[in-house]
């Protein structure tokens, strides 16, 4: 029965948003997570038409055997960089969710030329040298978790979990800052997505990063919804994104 509802979302999904031109996704996945929290938002998006790409960062996820305290966030941003380049990926809508835009958004600053839009789902928009830890412009841990042997444990998380589920993050991906030099970055057309619950936006906790998107001039898109659409709310989440991600 759940294979044939997921069927009738999928078709429904075809109807709604029409024949559109391909895109090439990279979509990037948030702290303790793995490519696999987008697997039924990819499977929407290649419906459509599309071509998906959805790495795992080092040391998470199905990569959980690689994991090392000395993982930090340059790491992870080499390992999109390198997706896209050892793929020969141009034109990329590249998305970020929470930490990934952490993530992202350094890519961007790598490699600006390969990028046509960038896409910030509930994310961080870390400014010239700012980390994790520093990017709400105080010093703050991820979610005021310790780390243990240089890694930050979640602590909705056990052990007897089947997976896929959360794992530990490396601690250095929330204390290395991010130094941002190619103005070329700021030239690609980018959305901020806010989910949030509730009535209202601005009491959400990534409220303070779509503040800092407007202040950009990006596009600001509301989507009530929980901080993981891309696993509760897919089908809504692949309509959006075939919209923001068209070519304008």
């Amino acid at each position: 029965m759940r294979k044939f509802m997921y069927l009738w979302l999928m078709v429904g999904l075809l109807l709604t948003t029409g024949v559109q031109a391909q895109q090439t996704y990279v979509l990037v996945h948030g702290a303790w997570g793995g490519g696999w929290s987008f697997k039924q938002t990819d499977s929407l998006l290649r419906l459509q038409g599309n071509i998906v790409y959805r790495p795992t960062l080092s040391g998470l996820g199905e990569r959980v055997h690689l994991a090392s305290p000395e993982i930090d966030l340059r790491t992870h941003i080499a390992d999109v960089v390198n997706t896209i380049l050892f793929e020969n990926l141009h034109d990329v809508v590249l998305l970020g969710h929470s930490y990934g835009g952490m993530v992202v958004t350094g890519v961007a600053d790598s490699i600006p030329e390969r990028i046509k839009q960038l896409i910030y789902l509930d994310a961080f928009v870390p400014e010239d040298g700012q980390s994790v830890a520093t990017a709400h412009g105080q010093e703050r841990t991820g979610r005021e978790m310790p780390a243990k042997d240089g890694l930050i444990h979640p602590f909705w998380n056990t052990d007897s979990l089947a997976f896929p589920r959360d794992v530990p993050q490396p601690a250095k991906t929330f204390s290395q800052p991010l130094p941002l030099k190619n103005k070329d970055r700021l030239e690609i057309p980018t959305a901020y997505i806010l989910t949030y619950e509730g009535d209202d936006p601005g009491k959400d906790a990534f409220a303070f990063f779509a503040d800092r998107a407007k202040g950009y001039g990006w596009e600001i898109i509301h989507m009530q919804a929980g901080h993981n659409p891309q696993m509760n709310m897919p089908d809504k989440l692949a309509e959006l994104l075939g919209k923001v991600g068209r070519e304008k």
